[in-house]
């Protein structure tokens, strides 16, 4: 449903060549990328490299996240799927006819994010138990955990986001997550933007989120895993925990223009940019 005087998700896109439409363009040669909120700064940027040096016209949109992302490839509405999760049983088993074709370009970490002031208050390090209790609002106060006397506010992903993934196979492995809790001090947000904002702006919140995400924000910080913290070396290691592939996804082989796009995130222009947002390269993580 269109609501007055809202200018439609996929006309917001940033410093990218708007052609064509939302999501039945293409027929006038636009080439269409859509989900991963993770990925999209890394698209937006090669797009706008792409349409400077080549003046190929591009859309980047983040509808849906990663999983909206594959459901629109293989409807047939975008070209390229950008993913922050592999390719999962349940998208093959929802579009069986998709010959899903990734093109890895990258890696990115998981934090539980926290505030500042619950970082600095003690909570420097969490067991996956803790980060359980916390996110099925069993542990409701920081200080239960080592941290200050203050209230939790968790703000959970939507299901489908490959954040969301991530840490459900964290805290539960093969099981499926419990529903959210009936809790008045959790909600369930979108894009990595729209977490960061509300983490900054509600007090005691914890939430997950792309450790890229909060760089040059002091007013958050990710809690160790473990005793095991975000660094380049411990997430190429495979150390920590939360990690996960960043993805460009095709139906079949790149062809054309999605071919040129994908051989220049990957090429060594492309993988700058991927270092440029916070993320290893392909060359850190082959060592």
């Amino acid at each position: 449903m269109r609501v007055p005087g809202v200018v439609p998700a996929c006309l917001l896109t940033v410093g990218v060549l708007l052609t064509g439409a939302c999501a039945e363009g293409g027929d006038d040669g636009t080439l269409r990328v859509s989900g991963s909120t993770t990925v999209n700064p890394v698209a937006a940027d090669a797009a706008t490299a792409l349409r400077d040096r080549q003046g190929m016209a591009i859309t980047v949109d983040t509808q849906g996240g990663s999983a909206g992302g594959l459901a629109q490839l293989c409807s047939g509405e975008i070209d390229i799927a950008m993913s922050s999760k592999p390719v999962a049983d349940s998208d093959r088993l929802r579009f069986p006819g998709c010959d899903y074709t990734p093109t890895r370009i990258g890696e990115d970490a998981v934090g539980v994010i926290v505030r500042r002031e619950v970082y600095d208050g003690g909570v420097r390090s969490l067991r996956p138990d803790q980060v359980r209790g916390i996110v099925e609002a069993r542990i409701t106060n920081w200080s239960a955990v080592g941290g200050p006397d203050l209230d939790i506010f968790v703000y959970d992903k939507e299901p489908g986001r490959g954040t969301r993934e991530v840490l459900d196979t964290y805290l539960y492995g093969d099981e499926a997550a419990p529903p959210p809790p009936d809790s008045d001090r959790f909600a369930i947000v979108g894009g990595n933007e729209e977490t960061r904002t509300k983490l900054l702006s509600t007090p005691g919140a914890v939430g997950p989120l792309s450790t890229s995400f909060i760089e040059g924000y002091p007013g958050l910080a990710a809690v160790a895993l473990e005793g095991v913290e975000a660094t380049a070396e411990t997430i190429a290691s495979g150390d920590y925990p939360m990690s996960r592939p960043l993805f460009l996804v095709t139906d079949g082989p790149a062809r054309g223009a999605a071919k040129t796009f994908l051989d220049y995130v990957v090429s060594d222009a492309g993988q700058r940019l991927v270092a440029r947002h916070g993320y290893l390269t392909l060359a850190q993580l082959a060592g």
